[in-house]
């Protein structure tokens, strides 16, 4: 049962605020930023990615950020930072003198980004603290899993908050554990959390794919928490094309072209299993919030007249990994945060990605993801009404074939809300305040959201 019962307050803006011009977080680095110019498509490691055969789009894009040897979050460790110390909101002046000292921070080391959860530490791993203990039945032991944990904070600052707030017998039985693909972040984590000696002996890191079903060994039933904080914009995702509004939508695959060295797309009918799954969530779900008959004609109207490609990209990543968790874990409950919303984005389609890399201290963006050879990040808006479909699907909810959907009760109970919502509910919003009253929390992140999901009865 999803107890949470919200304070009156929670939602309130103040009036100056709606005057306000709502400022955006340029993806994951607030530092200076540059545009490339379109590079050729002669990377050394993505050439080697694809061998003689062509691979999916969402293979080329797991080895360009996974790679063992090569991949991005593997050989830098360094891309995901870690602040020595935590920021003094209230002994800052303002937005000017918070940007100030973000940017100064951003250039004097090689960092790619520091996540929200490590810019307001510890009060953001706080906040998700407190709406695991509202809503958590803790007459059971409390255990929490971490996908993609980054640099450790959020489980430090979890498990700080239990400590310290917790009953007892609530901290002294839980459980936390990390289940992280980078060998080098893995290693950071456990660093982190080791800080508090108590914490050692509940903390473990799994070094591993989450979307690797054998990983997670045998069904679990009891009731469990799913933290996922910026990780599904690092999931792979696949790309289908189509010449026009009507044509039938192809797959995309990446192919080396006659000189090996550089790479093109490839197109070929719909056959992969999961593009297809994935494909029929996205029409059940634009046939839900579809618009008037009449519209629609109109629509297949202008599309004959203007014809023009379409492509979209599918998060074939997140509906594999949620599989995966559901089936493994179906009692647990989901605390999922990312952006829902991606600014400058160069790169065509529905839910594109930017592509950007770090040098001497400045970001630049690429024209494409073909570009990506492991030193640059790719990351995706994250769609929060496609992910709650998706949710109920993994679920077992629902059903894309039958009317069951509407017969059986929702084995899941969501709600999606803005991060200044989430934080103004669980969070201590005064403590990332600044002298003028400026908030970089509630208000440089207005494209970012919480998407919260609890099991009902229903489950089997």
């Amino acid at each position: 049962m999803f107890r949470w019962h919200p304070r009156p307050t929670a939602l309130r803006r103040t009036a100056a605020a709606k005057h306000l011009l709502p400022p955006f977080v340029r993806a994951r680095q607030v530092g200076p930023r540059e545009f490339s110019a379109p590079p050729p498509l002669r990377a050394r490691f993505s050439t080697r990615i694809v061998g003689d055969e062509p691979i999916l789009v969402r293979d080329f894009i797991r080895s360009a950020l996974y790679d063992p040897e090569h991949g991005y979050f593997s050989q830098r460790s360094g891309s995901v930072g870690v602040l020595e110390r935590s920021f003094k909101f209230n002994r800052l002046e303002g937005r000017k003198d918070y940007m100030e000292h973000l940017d100064k921070i951003y250039r004097q080391s090689d960092i790619s980004w520091f996540t929200p959860v490590e810019l307001f530490k510890p009060w953001y791993a706080h906040g998700i603290a407190e709406a695991i203990m509202r809503t958590a039945n803790l007459s059971v032991p409390l255990k929490i899993y971490e996908i993609g944990g980054g640099s450790g904070t959020c489980a430090k600052g979890i498990m700080d908050y239990m400590k310290l707030n917790a009953p007892d017998r609530v901290y002294n039985s839980m459980t936390y554990t990390s289940v992280e693909i980078s060998p080098s972040l893995a290693k950071i984590q456990r660093e982190t959390v080791g800080e508090v000696l108590s914490h050692s002996s509940k903390f473990r890191v799994e070094c591993r794919d989450a979307t690797d079903r054998s990983g997670w060994g045998d069904r679990q039933d009891q009731p469990c928490w799913v933290i996922m904080l910026e990780v599904l914009d690092n999931l792979p995702h696949d790309l289908i094309y189509a010449e026009t509004q009507t044509s039938p939508w192809m797959e995309v695959w990446v192919e080396k072209q006659n000189d090996r060295e550089t790479l093109s797309e490839l197109y070929k009918p719909l056959e992969d299993p999961l593009i297809k799954n994935c494909l029929e969530i996205v029409n059940s779900a634009k046939k839900q919030a579809s618009s008037s008959g009449v519209r629609l004609m109109a629509d297949t109207l202008w599309s004959k007249i203007f014809p023009r490609p379409r492509r979209c990209w599918l998060p074939t990543g997140c509906l594999k990994l949620l599989q995966v968790v559901h089936e493994a874990l179906p009692k647990m409950s989901l605390i999922a945060s990312d952006f829902s919303y991606l600014p400058d984005v160069r790169i065509p389609g529905e839910r594109a990605p930017l592509v950007s890399t770090k040098k001497d201290g400045s970001s630049s963006d690429y024209n494409s993801y073909l570009d990506a050879k492991g030193d640059a990040d790719i990351f995706f808006p994250t769609d929060f009404w496609l992910l709650e479909r998706i949710d109920h699907f993994c679920s077992g909810w629902l059903k894309l074939h039958e009317a069951a959907s509407s017969k059986q009760g929702r084995k899941r109970r969501t709600i999606t809300l803005d991060t200044s919502s989430f934080m103004e509910e669980f969070g201590l919003p005064s403590r990332t305040r600044t002298k003028d009253g400026y908030n970089p929390l509630l208000d440089d992140f207005k494209n970012t959201k919480f998407y919260l999901s609890v099991p009902t009865h229903n489950i089997k």
